[in-house]
């Protein structure tokens, strides 16, 4: 039996949104018919994979450096010849790239990039300033059987970089495939005592953020929120889960605007801890602003947010409103406007019945639509269409 070959840069037990893309791939591709090669990675454990996990004896991080690409490449072309593998997935264009070109030159295996909305800003950043790099991501991309984004914006977004590019003709490649949760394990629920004890939740009404903490994703929009609005709600707090390089100044933020006792920074908890912690609050905040290299494609939390049932209040920008159906499944803003943003929450707080209405809608879109077992079995159904193309 053919199978499809995975190469990974984010997987688990890294966080973020594409290494729990990566790694719910390999839990929902049917058992051996996907192999992941990836680097390792802290005390990385594939006993929860159905499939095989092939991890290099090359840290993660040291993947991108020509040794590790190197390493990496010879690898990838040696699993594609052992596993009878009929199509190559990147799970990011750089560096996963180099080693499936390396290995399509090699067996002819075609490959597809798996693309998200910030790398490709990062690459159109990069393009338009060197033209070293420029060549090297235009190759990568024309070599390409196949490009998948996690959203149509995302795709957009690819088809005006091929453009720009000069490789226009590749738009017929660019496929999108929105992404999901799993809605088992994200579910509404009513046993939060224990979570609200242990994190010091208990007697507030609390908004949610669940990111990395870096700019773009506007963290600092909602302490803003919660500044204008504790006169009104005396109990109103919030909850801000992750960790990056913006957690002191964010924690300066909140001191500076008065709300710091209002605010828990969550940097450390565990994945069997979010659907408690989501159930914990009455709204979501996912308000995700544009930079000129970061961008939300797809926003994997808002869908979290969404199969636990809890409203979402998100931003009208990338790719959030596919995912964030306004005032059907959540309330889109503009995240840079303080009356938007703070109308919205009012909105949610004030009026329980539609808060449980976006929220019971966006469960049952989860349990219909953005759910990981489509993503796996759209993923799956591409690389066989496209392996053996030969690109």
């Amino acid at each position: 039996m053919s199978s499809q070959l995975l190469l990974a840069y984010d997987f688990p037990p890294m966080g973020g949104g594409i290494s729990r893309w990566m790694g719910e791939l390999a839990r929902r591709y049917p058992a051996g018919s996907l192999v992941v090669s990836t680097g390792q990675y802290g005390n990385g454990s594939e006993e929860a994979f159905p499939n095989c996990v092939d991890r290099l004896s090359v840290v993660s991080e040291r993947l991108r450096t020509v040794q590790g690409m190197v390493r990496w490449s010879r690898r990838a072309a040696a699993l594609a010849r052992s596993q009878v593998v009929e199509f190559i997935w990147c799970g990011n264009l750089k560096p996963a790239g180099y080693p499936a070109l390396w290995t399509k030159y090699r067996t002819r295996i075609p490959y597809g990039v798996l693309l998200h909305g910030g790398d490709l800003l990062i690459l159109r950043h990069q393009i338009r300033r060197s033209a070293t790099k420029r060549r090297t991501a235009m190759m990568l991309l024309r070599s390409a059987a196949l490009l998948v984004t996690n959203s149509e914006w995302t795709a957009d977004l690819c088809r005006a970089l091929l453009d720009e590019g000069g490789i226009t003709h590749l738009s017929d490649r660019v496929r999108s495939v929105p992404l999901g949760t799993d809605p088992q394990f994200f579910q509404p629920q009513r046993a939060t005592t224990d979570i609200r004890t242990r994190y010091g939740l208990v007697g507030r009404r609390w908004l949610l953020s669940v990111a990395r903490l870096t700019r773009h994703k506007g963290i600092d929009l909602g302490l803003g929120a919660v500044a204008r609005l504790q006169g009104r709600y005396p109990t109103l707090g919030y909850i801000v889960v992750g960790s990056g390089k913006e957690l002191p100044a964010l924690q300066r933020e909140a001191q500076e605007l008065g709300v710091a006792d209002r605010v828990r920074f969550l940097t450390d908890v565990p994945d069997r801890e979010l659907p408690a912690i989501y159930n914990s609050a009455e709204i979501y905040l996912g308000l995700s602003r544009l930079l000129e290299q970061r961008v939300e494609g797809f926003g994997i939390s808002l869908v979290e947010a969404g199969a636990c049932a809890v409203p979402v209040v998100a931003a009208r920008t990338g790719g959030i409103p596919e995912t964030v159906h306004h005032e059907e499944t959540g309330l889109l803003v503009n995240p840079e406007d303080p009356n938007q943003v703070d109308a919205a929450i009012v909105r949610l707080l004030d009026d329980r019945t539609l808060a449980q209405r976006l929220g019971s809608a966006a469960r049952q879109l989860v349990e219909r639509y953005y759910n990981w077992d489509r993503v796996a079995a759209d993923i799956a159904r591409l690389g066989h269409e496209y392996g053996g193309s030969g690109g």
